[in-house]
């Protein structure tokens, strides 16, 4: 007898979505490698075709060594506003599944589906529709993971990439995971995998098997999160998304800091990040929001409100400066963000009415940044305090 499901979690990740895109639009590259992002030495790579990826080639890779890699590939300059276009289409697919459906980005977003077996049928037969209806919409494919958790259902959708379909049935999870090298753990980085690693931890399973004593003193709250999820435990809800009303940036430490002083540069990392985004959306905020996650997971957030629409980082930090003195700074932290809300159409005439010159210098100055960026890559321009 089928084990019974106590949620029905689906991930769904669009295939190499950029390079499929220009494909779909340029039928003289299909097949052939791919590399979207701006040319030239100094870029990086945004996304490459499956075509260009046995080749070594990948996302954030320098485009002077994606080139050495694969010489043929082709180099297409992104285009946001035709991704933006598809990605409202397979957003559209999504929604006629489910009204629970937590966008990640353009390309990907997880359906809570739980309940919906009667009008859907069983689990792989609504990711069989799910994807046909994603191809029949875009052209394009979608790779698909169901389980009973989001970390599970997202570990599944790349386990067949492209156009991948995998199941994990409930009675299945611990049997899908625990082969599975460590760095496929959410949270478990480049460094985090050689330390577990050094420690003889090289699958999930063996972190699973772990002492959560022995985890925790080597590797503080991230081993009882890891071990967590090594055991197919995931609590977390799907978030569905409602119109925007707040654009956050936070980080997940490698270490847990302590105090203002270790707190105050991954704030002004974050508020550049929700700057930028700010001014990506076309959008100011009202609101700052600092939100502060302890070692222990407990979440804590202050908030204060601005006295007027703001696009840049500086005001956005300094309100973030001004609420952190609330928090009790004393404990460790692992997890530092910011978000802004109170979201509205920046009104120009008032913005140079009552900005200082200082202010309009930087808004100016932030927004050249902005294209360098766009045009180099996110790691082109870097404050020198990030250098530290």
């Amino acid at each position: 007898m089928e084990a019974r499901w106590p949620r029905t979690i689906v991930h769904a990740d669009m295939d190499a979505f950029y390079a499929s895109v220009e494909q779909l639009d340029r039928p003289e590259l299909r097949g052939r490698p791919v590399i979207v992002g701006h040319p030239g030495a100094r870029s990086v790579v945004t996304t490459a075709s499956y075509e260009a990826r046995p080749f070594g080639v990948g996302s954030a890779m320098p485009m002077a060594k994606a080139m050495r890699l694969c010489p043929e590939a082709v180099v297409v300059p992104p285009r946001f506003r035709r991704y933006q276009e598809i990605s409202r289409k397979v957003m559209e697919v999504f929604a006629r599944f489910s009204p629970r459906v937590e966008a990640l980005s353009l390309d990907e977003a997880f359906l809570d589906l739980t309940g919906a077996e009667g009008l859907f049928g069983p689990p792989e037969q609504v990711a069989r529709r799910i994807k046909a209806e994603v191809r029949e919409a875009t052209g394009l494919t979608v790779s698909v993971g169901v389980s009973t958790t989001k970390f599970v259902a997202k570990v599944a959708s790349d386990f067949r990439k492209p156009d991948g379909l995998t199941v994990v049935p409930p009675d299945r999870v611990l049997a899908f995971l625990h082969p599975m090298q460590v760095g496929r753990l959410w949270g478990v980085g480049k460094k985090a995998e050689e330390r577990l690693r050094r420690l003889g931890l090289r699958t999930i399973g063996d972190v699973a098997r772990a002492s959560r004593s022995f985890l925790e003193a080597e590797l503080g709250s991230l081993g009882l999160h890891l071990h967590q999820l090594a055991q197919g435990i995931d609590p977390r809800e799907v978030i569905p998304d409602r119109e925007a009303k707040s654009i956050g940036a936070e980080e997940t430490l490698e270490k847990d800091v302590i105090g203002a002083a270790a707190i105050r540069p991954h704030l002004l990392a974050a508020a550049d990040k929700v700057a930028m985004r700010l001014r990506k959306a076309g959008l100011g905020a009202r609101g700052v929001r600092v939100k502060l996650k302890s070692a222990d997971f407990q979440i804590h957030t202050r908030q204060t409100t601005l006295p007027r629409q703001v696009e840049t980082a500086a005001p956005i930090y300094e309100a973030a400066l001004r609420l952190l003195p609330s928090f009790p700074l004393d404990r460790p932290w692992r997890l530092v963000g910011i978000t802004a809300f109170d979201l509205g159409d920046p009104a120009p005439s008032q913005g140079d009415l009552f900005a200082t010159p200082v202010e309009r210098k930087q808004s100016n100055l932030e927004r050249a940044l902005d294209d360098v960026r766009a045009r180099f890559g996110a790691a082109a321009v870097r404050r020198a305090s990030e250098l530290a």
